[in-house]
């Protein structure tokens, strides 16, 4: 089995606490990455929008473009928006020959408000999510139509948190709309990932390798701290340096023969935690976890002759 491994340019510039920001370049942020051993991003705000200008940075870095978010709000607005907002993202993804965009649910969401604390996190009724999940799936189809798969991103603090808030869209949702797992995220919701993987790892095709410390996470009063406070007292880090058993994680996914992109999402303090440094621990415990479970892990950046 084949994997390929990414990571997110949150440890260098969290875009919802810039005070959680390291004041490097672009290319620095690849350069560090690279070095560490990954051989793809995905996509940050210091990134160009347009194909012209964001192929020649991966070429020098020699690393590809491994996905990007999407701030979807198909919750409370129509598909015709959303459709308008994603159009240039498809574009550009596809000119950069990148797997996926990161679908993230940000409507009615309190993941970026610090004033509102986790327990106040929106909630849909059975009827709410089956309508929301139906609309989602459409999106999807949509999106793959003109080219470019969707991955759906379970989220702290929006309206598909919980392990029974997952369970329940991918009930009422279609295999048009594919699932991102991401074991911090679920984790932090008091989920089991395993149990996760089990029950929809045939939805699966992306994954990101985000760790907790769980106690952080444990330590939090979710009726007066938010998720961006939960961030900010380092609730997140990348694997070999949290609480989850990454070996277990990564050789469920192989049990299921799930093969793709594995990427390091680990948003914390870069002054507190070194983004390369990080980076170097977080690509040290994967290759480890994936070698014991079967994983070939490939090693090529940006295609030669590309």
């Amino acid at each position: 089995m084949k994997a390929k491994l990414g990571m997110s340019p949150i440890a260098w510039w969290n875009d919802d606490l810039p005070e959680l920001s390291d004041d490097v370049s672009l290319e620095e942020c690849l350069r560090q990455s690279r070095s560490a051993g990954f051989t793809g991003m995905e996509q940050g705000r210091r990134f160009p929008s347009n194909p012209e200008e964001m192929l020649p940075i991966l070429r020098a870095a020699d690393v590809t473009l491994c996905g990007g978010w999407f701030s979807g709000t198909l919750v409370n607005e129509e598909l015709s928006a959303n459709k308008d907002r994603i159009a240039p993202m498809i574009s550009l993804f596809k000119a950069v020959n990148a797997p996926c965009i990161v679908y993230g649910e940000v409507g009615r969401s309190i993941q970026g408000d610090r004033s509102k604390p986790l327990a106040t996190k929106p909630r849909l009724s059975d009827d709410e999510m089956k309508a929301y999940a139906r609309r989602v799936t459409e999106f999807g189809e949509w999106c793959a139509e003109q080219g470019m798969p969707l991955s759906y991103h379970h989220h702290m603090a929006a309206v598909v948190e919980t392990e029974p808030e997952l369970d329940a869209f991918m009930r009422y949702s279609g295999e048009g709309i594919p699932l991102l797992l991401d074991a911090g995220h679920l984790a932090f919701a008091g989920g089991d990932v395993l149990r996760a993987i089990e029950n929809h790892h045939a939805r699966i095709n992306h994954v990101h390798v985000k760790d907790i410390r769980k106690p952080v996470v444990d330590g939090l009063d979710r009726s007066r701290q938010s998720f961006l406070d939960a961030v900010a007292l380092g609730a997140f880090t990348v694997p070999g340096d949290g609480s989850l058993d990454f070996g277990a994680i990564v050789q469920r996914l192989a049990d299921h023969g799930y093969e793709g992109w594995f990427v390091v999402e680990a948003e914390q303090d870069p002054r507190k935690a070194p983004p390369q440094k990080m980076a170097e621990i977080g690509h040290a415990e994967l290759m480890r976890v994936m070698t014991a479970a079967g994983y070939t892990v490939e090693t090529e950046g940006f295609p030669k002759g590309s």
